[in-house]
């Protein structure tokens, strides 16, 4: 439920004082956030809220876990991140709780987070560091900022080339491979799917699929049915929260000219990492390409 930070003026009032950088300390760290702004802190962060799913499960793995002080709604990975005082979500943020845990650095997510609240965190001086990945190839890069952000930059690079390497391998096993037309479903009612720009699209691609909406710019819009039947996808991919991808994909056997009912190709898909836009988001893609190939297996001609 959204936290409204209003009725506490008297906290957000202190809180300038909690967080403000002290005017006479030396500033001994410059880093470079996603968006490309540069961020200047005293020291090494020692308490860090993030406000971002991936950023959160990226500092656990580079080492840094024990520092998040406190995170946003469904940052689940790793299981550790669990533990983690919650203080928002996509529909808002505690500012009043933000304050008092006192971080050294606020890690909110560009186009995830509200930006009227993201502004007002500006205005209360936090330092503030931009977290957005829209790619799968973005993933180690994002990383190894977060890591010279942490101190820990060694630790970043191993595991964003774990991250390359394991891309690099997708992409070599499926490069190849018949390109399928998709239409990935994020939500029934109203029916909604991903653009060209958001991770979920890349991975599709890097899969051996084709967005059939890739040309939309924003990142989640909303279609209709109607459009999904004019461009007559091969698979449809319900990526839905637990226990609801079924009856999702049930809507569409009303249509059974539609290749994919007829190909049998509705996938069932209900693994949360997917969109989590962090390294786990690889793990999820993994095992979305393996589904994909066995629907062009059983759907290929027999000699």
């Amino acid at each position: 439920m959204r936290t409204s930070w209003r009725g506490a003026p008297t906290l957000l009032a202190a809180g300038l004082l909690l967080v403000s950088p002290a005017s006479a300390a030396a500033r001994s760290l410059v880093v470079t956030d996603d968006t490309g702004a540069t961020l200047k802190l005293a020291a090494v962060p020692g308490r860090i809220v993030s406000l971002a799913p991936g950023a959160t499960e990226m500092l656990f793995a580079i080492g840094v876990g024990d520092r998040v002080v406190g995170t946003s709604r469904y940052s689940d990975q790793p299981a550790a991140a669990r533990a983690v005082p919650r203080i928002g979500d996509v529909a808002g943020l505690d500012l009043e709780k933000i304050l008092a845990l006192r971080p050294d650095v606020v890690i909110v997510w560009q186009g995830g987070n509200p930006a009227a609240q993201i502004e007002q965190l500006h205005k209360l001086q936090l330092h503030l560091y931009r977290q957005h990945v829209t790619s799968l190839r973005g993933l180690p890069a994002s990383l190894r900022r977060l890591g010279a952000l942490s101190g820990v930059a060694a630790a970043a690079d191993r595991k964003a080339l774990e991250l390359t390497n394991r891309l690099s391998a997708l992409q070599a096993r499926y490069a190849a491979s018949e390109r399928l037309t998709v239409f990935l479903q994020i939500w029934n009612r109203p029916l909604y799917t991903v653009g060209g720009r958001h991770m979920m699209s890349d991975s599709l691609s890097l899969c051996g699929a084709t967005n059939i909406f890739a040309e939309l710019g924003n990142e989640a819009p909303a279609v209709s049915v109607e459009a999904v039947l004019s461009r007559n996808p091969a698979v449809i991919i319900a990526d839905a929260p637990p226990g609801q991808a079924r009856a999702w994909l049930a809507d569409w056997y009303d249509f059974p000219h539609l290749a994919a009912v007829r190909r049998q190709a509705l996938i069932p898909f209900e693994d949360p990492r997917f969109g989590m836009l962090g390294p786990s988001a690889v793990d999820a893609t993994a095992r979305l390409c393996e589904l994909l190939d066995r629907h062009r297996i059983a759907a290929a001609p027999r000699p």
